[in-house]
Parts: structure tokens; sequence; C-alpha cells
């Protein structure tokens, strides 16, 4: 375990992404088989173990500390893991070395051996093992929350540096495509690349294909200065849209409200991917039977509306998002829920025809293909139409009526561009709708994670309405970022010096700071007091000038949450 947590502390301590880089190839030098699998598994979010519950590792820690000593601790610390690592007392039989002999490979074997009724003596033996930095890398893998910094793909950029640095050439391309048909600890994976074996063979009929992400359009248009301090405007991009991108180079589509999906059929083989690789097949069964298509279609994933009628150009009705949220993550869905939302698929892209691999060539020739592919594709499929525009004035006034059409904004498609997983500069761009903004009064805050747990930087805020007793307020969403460090140090002193009540980690402040909120939709929910929750909430600007009682109802967002 020692080569692991010093790598987590490495990456958490690391801002630099080449520095972060460099880390893991050391690592990938270093570690041995299936250790530094299971190591990248963890990073890449990919293992898949018994999972320790915050309250069971308080449950823990209170067993062998003053539990005021260590709630005391942990609200000066901020970080769960950190505070239980610094805090556990060390077992004096153990040797010197604590955890010297212990591997990461052992250390996974053992939870996944154990029951649910011995776990939790399992991690207090492991605990009394290991050192603190090693205690803290555990509580890591145990609790499923690394936040060191890193994503999935940066690890495979790893993994193809440190393979060319072997004399193996292993495109970060070609590794995201083996990437999920492979299981941790990718050991054929790691022979591979250090040069002792041949490349991973995976049956790619089912595999799926790294996706292509588009970038905010504001971000190529404006500095990340500019950005921070809110310096974009309608005017002001459709300027310099004017003055960098040509419109005839590009397509126009509707960014439709559901989660992109990649839909598999070739060869018998049928799977429906998110976004991210999951295989979510299972709660889908009404789309996977309908999927007569041979080919691999990029697409959105969306619930029909059966009691409304086709729209103006013919398509189904769509459900809001909120439908779609009851189907996703179900491992078995009801008939009832299949018969009032049934799942449909809206194709952007057609990735494979059933016979070549179209990634290659250019977006007009795919999206000629995908239009007469279509018909093929089964009575829960169609394909999303594209916008017509000859200026980017007049795609403006469209996307201006984005929200009225119940639509997320426009996506902007390079008519050349192949098709890329991952995130590339300049092919893709998502020009989404203006956001709402409201008024809110912050109510909680707790500590953040990672280089900010030392910081009040996750708020809550709420709306007024009326009370038994007079006005009061609900909480309607929560934030964590928009805000500058400047900002952060000033909200974070005043937090401390403000505060009315504690409940673990979580300390409620005086009604006095007014944040306003920019969120892209309200919707109704059960989950919540107040009986909405706003969607994709940021902070905008922290209103010091504005007084508390002049924030907004919470019968704007109710109405909100209707309109929808």
């Amino acid at each position: 375990m020692i080569p692991f947590s010093r790598l987590l502390t490495g990456l958490v301590f690391t801002p630099s992404r080449n520095a972060k880089l460099r880390l893991l190839t050391r690592y990938f030098d270093q570690a041995p088989d299936p250790d530094r699998g299971w190591a990248l598994a963890a990073i890449a979010g990919e293992l898949d173990l018994r999972s320790a519950q915050p309250s069971l590792i308080r449950g823990l820690v209170e067993e062998r500390v003053d539990p005021v000593l260590f709630r005391l601790s942990y609200d000066y610390v901020g970080d769960l893991a950190e505070t239980v690592s610094l805090i556990w007392p060390r077992d004096e039989t153990q040797d010197a070395a604590p955890g010297a002999a212990l591997r990461m490979s052992e250390v996974v074997d053992a939870i996944a051996a154990s029951s649910r009724a011995e776990f939790p003596a399992l991690l207090a033996r492991l605990l009394d093992q290991l050192d603190a930095e090693e205690r803290f890398a555990l509580i890591k893998l145990a609790t499923g929350g690394l936040r060191v910094g890193m994503s999935a793909r940066l690890g495979r950029t790893a993994l193809s540096q440190w393979g060319e640095g072997n004399g193996v050439t292993a495109p970060i391309e070609q590794l995201e495509e083996l990437w999920h048909g492979l299981e941790p600890p990718y050991v054929p994976l790691f022979r591979w690349l250090s040069g002792a074996g041949p490349a991973p063979e995976v049956d790619l009929k089912r595999a799926f294909r790294p996706m292509m992400l588009a970038n905010p359009l504001d971000n190529a248009l404006y500095s990340a200065e500019e950005l921070k301090v809110n310096a974009e405007s309608d005017a002001e991009t459709l300027r310099r849209l004017d003055s960098n991108l040509d419109p005839a180079e590009f397509a126009a589509e509707w960014k439709w409200d559901g989660i992109r999906v990649q839909a598999i059929s070739i060869g018998g083989e049928k799977r429906l991917y998110s976004r991210t690789g999951d295989d979510i097949s299972t709660a889908f069964p009404d789309l996977m039977e309908t999927m007569s298509f041979e080919g691999v279609v990029d697409g959105e994933l969306l619930v029909a509306d059966p009691s409304a009628p086709p729209d103006s150009s013919g398509l189904i009705a769509i459900a809001p998002f909120a439908d779609l949220q009851k189907r996703l993550g179900r491992k078995t869905v009801s008939a009832k829920m299949i018969r009032e939302s049934p799942a449909h698929l809206r194709a952007y892209d057609l990735l494979h025809d059933g016979v070549d691999d179209l990634r290659p060539r250019p977006f007009r020739e795919r999206r000629t293909a995908l239009e007469q592919w279509a018909s093929r594709g089964g009575a829960h499929l169609d394909v999303s139409p594209l916008v017509s525009f000859a200026a980017w004035a007049n795609l403006a006034k469209i996307r201006a009526g984005a929200r009225a059409a119940s639509q997320e904004g426009l996506m902007l498609k390079r008519w050349g561009a192949p098709y890329v997983g991952g995130r590339p500069q300049g092919p893709w761009f998502k020009w989404k709708r203006d956001p709402l903004t409201a008024d809110c009064v912050l109510m909680y805050a707790q500590r953040g994670h990672g280089k900010r747990s030392s910081y009040y930087s996750d708020y809550t805020f709420g709306a007024w309405r009326d009370g038994a007793e007079g006005p009061e307020l609900t909480p309607v969403g929560k934030a964590y970022s928009g805000y500058t460090d400047e900002e952060l140090l000033r909200i974070d002193r005043w937090i401390r010096n403000n505060t009315t009540d504690r409940y673990g980690p979580v300390r409620a402040v005086k009604p006095e700071v007014v944040f306003e909120i920019a969120f892209d939709a309200v919707q109704p929910s059960a989950r919540h007091k107040s009986g909405v929750a706003m969607r994709f909430p940021r902070i905008k600007r922290i209103r010091w000038d504005k007084p508390a009682h002049e924030a907004d109802r919470l019968e704007i967002f109710e109405r909100l949450a209707g309109s929808r």
C-alpha cells in the first residue's frame, strides 16, 4: 500500500496535469502486477469494491477515540479520510514499519472476499496495520471517493505515454477503444505496454467506442479571465462568432434534454452504453427489443410522452427529463413504467453501419449515411433534425427560442470533422441556452474536498416562503462553483463568524448573505422539502449589497417547475 498511498498523496497535492502524468508513469514503472492495475482502476473509477458509508467510518473511529475529540478534529480538518488517518491510534503491537508487506492487491482481495458482516472488522484491522498516509488511501478506496483531480482519460493518457517510453506505440484512441473490453487489474494491458506481450484481444463488436464531446462555445470565444467576470453577452458573442467562425463550415442541431448514449447492435450483440461507457441496457428493455439495426449509433436517450401529439416536424413528443430520471439506474423496469415512460433514441451520428467503421469520415458523409440508415433503426429510434441557418445572427434568433421549445440549446458541428473520442478543440461546440438566475439566501455551508478541505466552499441556499411564524427559508439548491479564490476567503471567514448551529461537518449560518444563482431549469422533487430542485446551479456572484429579505420567494421556483 505504500507506493499507492504515496501516489495518491502526490496526485492530491499536484495541480499540474503534466506533473500528474509523470507521477503515474513513474508508478506504472515501479509497481508490480496486479497492484498497478488495481490502482489504475481505482483512479479511473472502475474499481467495484464493497463501499463503506461515512457513518461506518465514524463509528469505527469513535470506538477508539473520544467522540468529542474526533468531531472537533473533523470539523477542523474538514475531510473524513484525512481526519481518520491522522487521529486513528497506532497499534503498538505492529511492526516498526507498519504496512510494509501489505500490498495493494492484498487489500483489494481482502475487501472483495469479505461479507457485509465481516467488512467493519476487516476495515479496522487494516487501519491498525497501516501508517497515516496509507490509512488515508485505504479510506479513500473504501468510501469510493478518491477526488484527486484526475479523469479516467488522464489515466489512459499516462498509460499511452508509459507505453511509448517502453517502445510500444499505443495512441490514446486505441487505448480508449480497448479499455471498455478489459477488466481490472488489466494485466494483459500492462504486459503489452511494457513490451512483454502482445496487445490484448478484445471483441469490438460489442465494445464501447469513446464518445466525441463538445466544448462550450463561450470557452472558444472568451478568455478564462473574461469568463470569471461574466464578460460574455449575446451581442459580443455574435460579434466574435462573425469574426472567428465561418457559418458555412458548421451544421447545427438541437441539444436534446436527455442523456448521451451509444447503441450497438452488431452480429446479434446488443448493448446500450452511457457516455462514460457504463452498460445501461437492463434499464431500457423496450429500446433493446426494437434495436433491429446493424451498426453503432450515437444519440440522445429520451422518454417519449405517449399522451402528446408529434411536434411540428413530425417527431414524437418528448417527456421532461425528470421522467427519464425515474428509469435511470434501475436493474428491473415494470411494465407500467415502460407503458407510461417508453424509452426513445434520437440519433445524432452513425459510427458503424454494420460493415464499415465510419468514424474517420467527415461529419457530412456520416450524416448522409445516418439518414439513409435510420429507416432500419426500429420503432423507438429517429434522427435528430438539422437546424437550417445561413448566418450566425439567424441561428442566434433560433437559439433564443430554445427554452420555449424545451431544448437545452444548440450543437455546432464542423461538416469536415471526423468522429474523435474525447473533447478535441474546434470540431464541436455546444451553445447552450442562457441560464435563468435567482437571488437566494445562504443557509448552510460545508467544507470542500482536496485543496478546499480547509474552507467552507459547499453551500446550500434557500428561497423565502410563508411559515407558521412568518417568512422562513427553505432549501432550493446547492452549489460549490462560480466564485474566485478571493471571494472564497471572504465567505469562509464570514461563515466562521456567523455560525448559528452545527450538524457534524455542516454549519448553519445567519440568513444574511445573498447569492445570485445561475441555473438551467427547475423540476419538481419529492426528495426536497421545498418540493423543487434546481438543475446545474452555480454561483454567479455574491450579493453582499443586497438585503436578505429581498431575495426571491419559493413561488418563483414552483412556477418554473410547473412550466417545464
